[in-house]
């Protein structure tokens, strides 16, 4: 139910860590249920990631009660579930603004708040930051407790137990807290293993151990006999066997929204040195039943009403379908068609519109978890043995996996077919999350094939085209709806029509500039060409480049412009100005897309409007090239 009328004194009393140090554990826990409160309030009205949030309330409070932050450093992973640490770290009143143009961050962010101790929008990087930051306090001689709070998701991807053996075998003054909050590890949570964890991590228990060391230590048979005893003695209570092999002190599991036992357990694991592991258990939604319901629902919600958990102005029947709905549509009738296709994205199935495939090809399909790399090389090994594997991925997770993309899929030639989602501006998860450069990362690879749809027949089309290909091909798409056909074209074919391998289309004859539009800004392209009686080329394909149409567009037009939502360098454009070069062509070129500057959050429309890529943006930019060359 809405929180109008919410009493919030208490949580409005906090300003920072500071004050809320000065509680009594009784308000400690009455401000939980209010930042709870505030934190439900406030995601209503604005959106944003919510579930996750609602599950690390007591562990926030918790974290910044025991430790003296912003001195002692908490890396939050991932940075989803940090509204809470924004809501008492001083940004309570910002929270209106949240991921809206000008507000705060989504994501922790260095340059918002010293409390943000590393910057974080993608996953599993939290144990290398920390660890980095223990070691420098190491080298400086600072006594500094460095935490990372990493959600048990992120521990799926390879980097962290990169970072976990590293830190295993140093003497960092370091602290991982395994956020589990989807039973993926153990549910043994409860009184017994409360009680346990407090007792292992007490004074007691660690003078015994450390003492038992010293004793032992001469005796390497003895100390190996006790540490293995240790071992499974504490197996058998808790399931941190594999810590304990990698080199840290296991602690848990523990209740995450007790704040009777979280409290007194982080004192006593920060009293202690070296690599520590605690385990939490925390519910995804905690507090709020539709989120407890539907945790991934409510992972990422736009604003929604508070009693009954329904969206504000959500789709209707008419409304166009999006592309990552297009692309769920085609993998499923292409699966029907072709049964080596292959569904592969690492842990993005509703995000990358798999669900449909996952439900009607539960063989086919497969969910790697955080781990872009070996979803690459994965696809590459199926390639291998004949099959057609699609990895649908987000272009900015894309990068994650460049070496695999070079070395395992394009140096072999390997069918693999990149569907890569969120491609270009995404809106209010900002920075880490815009897909400004997949075209310039992709484009310098030999033996890449790339594509840029212009809408959603075209979509279709060149997932086809890319699927036949027999080589590494990428289709690029934007989030969102997808654009309205052309005239003459049908907003729904369901063909599987392959479109004609690195041919560009000529959309409208006009005079003297020509628009060599990539991807999904054709319609914007075409109204400012008839503003300025302009040709339009839809490239469709970004490698190979169709140079015959670029030769004729040069030699006809006194002006190429090149359109596209990625950035300028190293882009699209620039392989058209290649082109030009190397053909000693010497037609005017300018460029229209994203400047060497991260493209921050903000509402996507919004954000094409402040880098010139609305129709009053590119009406300027061409104006102002018209008046420095056509003279």
């Amino acid at each position: 139910m809405p929180f109008s009328n919410a009493n919030w004194s208490l949580l409005e009393s906090i300003d920072s860590p500071d004050d809320l140090r000065k509680l009594n554990l009784p308000q400690l826990k009455t401000l939980a249920r209010q930042l709870r409160e505030f934190l439900l309030d406030s995601v209503a009205t604005t959106g944003g990631h919510l579930s996750a949030g609602l599950g690390t309330v007591e562990l926030t409070i918790a974290l910044h009660y025991v430790f003296n932050t912003p001195y002692d450093r908490l890396v939050w992973d991932v940075g989803h579930q940090t509204y809470p640490h924004k809501i008492l770290t001083g940004r309570r009143e910002q929270m209106a603004g949240l991921r809206q143009k000008g507000g705060i961050a989504g994501f922790p962010k260095r340059d918002e708040s010293e409390y943000d101790a590393f910057g974080t929008g993608h996953s599993s990087t939290s144990i290398s930051a920390a660890l980095g930051m223990s070691l420098a306090a190491k080298a400086r001689g600072e006594h500094r407790h460095c935490v990372a709070i990493i959600g048990d998701g992120a521990m799926t991807a390879g980097m962290a137990f990169e970072a976990l053996n590293h830190a295993g075998d140093s003497d960092a003054n370091l602290l991982v807290i395994l956020n589990d909050n989807d039973m993926s590890i153990s549910p043994n949570v409860g009184a017994l293993s409360n009680h346990l964890t407090r007792l292992l991590s007490g004074n007691l228990f660690s003078s015994v151990r450390e003492g038992g060391k010293k004793v032992l230590e001469h005796i390497p048979p003895a100390l190996e006999l006790a540490r293995r005893t240790e071992e499974h003695v504490k197996g058998m209570l808790a399931p941190g066997t594999l810590f304990e092999e990698l080199g840290f002190n296991y602690f848990g599991p523990v209740d995450g929204h007790d704040l009777d036992t979280l409290i007194p357990v982080l004192k006593n694991i920060g009293a202690q040195n070296g690599p520590r592991l605690l385990h939490i258990r925390t519910q995804k939604g905690k507090g709020y039943f539709p989120a407890e319901d539907a945790p991934v629902k409510f992972h990422g919600v736009g604003a929604f009403d508070l009693s009954t958990g329904k969206a504000h102005g959500g789709k209707t029947g008419s409304q166009a379908p999006s592309y990552t709905d297009i692309f769920g549509q085609w993998l499923c009738d292409m699966a029907a068609q072709d049964e080596r296709l292959m569904g592969i994205t690492p842990a993005m199935s509703e995000g990358s519109g798999l669900v449909e495939f996952s439900r009607r090809f539960p063989e086919r399909y497969f969910d790697v978890g955080i781990a872009e790399q070996h979803a690459v090389t994965l696809a590459a090994g199926m390639a291998c043995e004949g099959l057609k594997p699609v990895v649908a991925i987000y272009s900015t997770f894309l990068q994650r996996a460049y070496d695999q993309q070079i070395h395992d899929v394009a140096l072999q030639n390997l069918p693999v077919v990149f569907a890569i989602d969120r491609a270009g501006i995404v809106g209010a998860d900002g920075p880490t999350h815009t897909g400004a450069y997949d075209i310039s990362f992709m484009r310098c690879i030999p033996n890449m094939v790339i594509m840029t749809p212009a809408n959603a027949s075209e979509c279709r089309g060149l997932l086809t085209t890319a699927f036949l290909h027999d080589g590494p091909a990428a289709v690029r798409y934007p989030r969102g709806a997808a654009a309205a056909p052309l005239p003459g074209e049908k907003q729904g074919d369901d063909s599987l029509r392959a479109l004609p391998f690195a041919q560009a289309v000529q959309s409208r004859q006009g005079s003297k500039v020509a628009l060599l539009v990539f991807g999904t800004l054709l319609n914007t392209a075409l109204e400012v060409a008839e503003e300025l009686d302009a040709s339009v080329f839809n490239m469709r394909f970004v490698k190979p480049l169709d140079e015959n149409t670029v030769k004729q567009a040069a030699s006809e037009h006194e002006l190429l412009v090149t359109i596209e939502e990625n950035a300028i360098a190293g882009g699209a454009g620039s392989a058209v100005a290649e082109y030009l070069s190397a053909q000693s062509i010497d037609t005017p070129v300018s460029h229209i897309g994203f400047p060497d500057e991260y493209v921050q959050h903000g509402e996507p429309a919004q954000l094409l409007a402040d880098w010139g890529l609305d129709r009053d943006g590119m009406l300027t930019a061409i104006r102002r090239k018209i008046r420095e060359t056509l003279r």
